[in-house]
């Protein structure tokens, strides 16, 4: 039996959780660079019965499904993963498992992002380490108003640390009702309003056919040239064509950005350089104790499913 868990960015897997049930009765491996090579995605693959998958590093679609025979059990990290075609793992009887997962983190790094971008912290610190003191003017919150996309978990809470700061907080979502908009102490408002209105705009949706690049064109030029977009969700939410376009413009003044369309970010990107953009390397999720709460139940779903039981099945659909 042999375990493959991929993406191991900062080589934490194997010491987030106790392993040791699982590596006496297979060989656990674990990858720590991302690979897009399909090939040799294959290659190392190959051999594996269970393969662990976190977020939505790497897709497995039908294509890759197939071209790995032994694969009898796939676990994700959450509940969910959207590049994880379901249905045709289903059909070729490989079961897909999840875990739980933290709300509260990508809450924290949606304003740890948005207040070192209107604060320009990253400028500042810079130079104090060079020998220098203030060199730039920082924007103020309070009296604000927050424009929030979405007001699931996670929008929801980005919308009470708003009002904490003294914003003033509007929100929008296909089927956001005034009632769930009033329970977070936001307004509910039409799309565009929102865009019209807001100082700061965070987005907090499911990606989704409907919801692919919601934030565009016509939304990023209804937007104020003061005004900030934030998107700690997903990356194809946000027209990323658009945003480098208003933001190399300066029809908005800037962006902090936590999720791209395309991971990891190529190194060419024009978010790498516009001094506009604070961008972080999808880390709204990555803390100790998330990783914690994900490979210990990575080990449980293993373990049960070594024992001829599955736990938190990931269903079609």
């Amino acid at each position: 039996m042999k375990v493959a868990i991929l993406d191991d960015y900062q080589g934490v897997a194997l010491s987030s959780a106790d392993w040791s049930t699982i590596e006496s009765r297979a060989e656990v491996v674990a990858w720590r660079d991302h690979v897009d090579d399909r090939d040799e995605l294959v290659r190392r693959l190959s051999d594996a019965d269970v393969v662990v998958l976190m977020r939505e590093r790497t897709p497995v679609d039908r294509q890759l499904l197939e071209a790995l025979p032994a694969l009898r059990l796939l676990v994700t990290t959450g509940p969910s993963n959207a590049v994880v075609d379901v249905a045709a793992a289903a059909a070729r009887g490989v079961k897909v498992c999840g875990t739980g997962g933290y709300i509260e983190p990508t809450t924290e790094l949606t304003w740890a992002i948005l207040l070192s971008l209107v604060r320009h912290v990253p400028e500042e610190v810079a130079s104090v380490r060079a020998g220098g003191w203030q060199v730039a003017l920082g924007a103020d919150l309070c009296r604000k108003t927050l424009g929030v996309v979405g007001l699931g978990r996670i929008g929801a809470g980005v919308a009470r640390v708003g009002a904490a700061f003294g914003m003033s907080v509007i929100a929008w979502s296909p089927n956001l009702t005034e009632d769930r908009a009033r329970e977070v102490g936001a307004t509910r408002v039409d799309k565009d309003e929102l865009f019209r209105r807001a100082d700061v705009v965070s987005v907090h949706l499911v990606l989704s056919d409907r919801s692919l690049g919601i934030v565009g064109r016509e939304e990023l030029a209804a937007m104020k040239p003061s005004s900030y977009l934030v998107n700690t969700s997903r990356g194809p939410l946000v027209d990323e064509a658009a945003l480098v376009e208003a933001l190399e413009e300066g029809s908005i003044a800037g962006a902090a950005i936590d999720v791209f369309e395309r991971e990891p970010l190529p190194a060419e990107h024009p978010f790498r350089r516009l001094p506009n953009v604070l961008a972080t390397p999808h880390v709204g999720y990555v803390t100790a104790e998330t990783y914690e709460l994900f490979y210990r139940e990575i080990v449980e779903d293993i373990e049960a499913f070594l024992d001829g039981r599955i736990l938190r099945e990931v269903k079609v659909g």
